[in-house]
């Protein structure tokens, strides 16, 4: 059997000023200390490496890894616009409170709208999903048998979920994904090629650094 471990890691808290950002390239704050270092302690120190091309998981990366002291010395994939958020096309800037107040209860509640719902000028969670699955199996193929640390964004990780489980994109919608918080899915592979691949799931929204979870849409 042929295993290739994804870690997924959220990238740290946005300071948004109670506004969607979707794909803003907005920055992150990196500054809890504690965190990181307790996320760095938990990640493979042989892994490939991959952010989207948003700064905010770049920054988030490079926070994990100065957190390591040296441990982790990760190979690193150019970052990917395939790993990016959903583009809430605009939505982005509005309010966050007042939006999902007006919006009411909908099929997507837990997001911010149903997920073949498409954004003005932006794009569907169904379209996110399409995106992040190509380049999920891409990269398990390419890298396969290694451990993956992609540090990407709550939508990203969701979709990866949905990939993983063969659920609907409505339905990845239920998983809750905190900042920094670390999920782990496994690829399965049948090395005689006479099984079909399979998915393993370690873990969802764990948080090394202990504390209660706390429910989260911010995008």
């Amino acid at each position: 059997m042929i295993e290739t471990r994804w870690w997924w890691v959220r990238h740290a808290p946005v300071p948004d000023g109670g506004r969607i950002y979707g794909q803003k390239d907005l920055p992150c704050d990196c500054s809890d200390s504690q965190v990181f270092t307790a996320v760095a302690a938990v990640l493979p120190q042989d892994a490939v490496w991959v952010t989207s091309h948003l700064q905010r998981t770049t920054q988030t990366a490079a926070a994990i890894i100065a957190a390591s002291n040296g441990a982790h010395k990760p190979e690193i994939i150019p970052a990917l616009p395939e790993f990016a958020e959903q583009h809430l096309g605009d939505w982005q800037g509005m309010d966050r409170v007042s939006f999902r107040r007006d919006r009411g209860m909908h099929a997507g509640s837990f997001w911010f709208s149903a997920a073949d719902v498409r954004a003005p000028n932006g794009e569907s969670f169904v379209d996110l999903v399409e995106r992040v699955s190509g380049t999920i199996h891409r990269l398990t193929a390419e890298h396969k048998g290694r451990n993956i640390v992609a540090v990407t964004h709550g939508g990203t990780i969701r979709a990866a979920i949905g990939v993983a489980l063969g659920l609907s994109p409505d339905a990845v919608h239920a998983f809750t994904i905190d900042n920094c918080s670390v999920t782990c899915l496994d690829h399965i592979q049948d090395s005689s090629g006479k099984v079909p691949d399979k998915w393993r799931v370690g873990a969802v929204n764990h948080r090394p650094w202990g504390g209660i979870p706390k429910a989260s849409v911010h995008a």
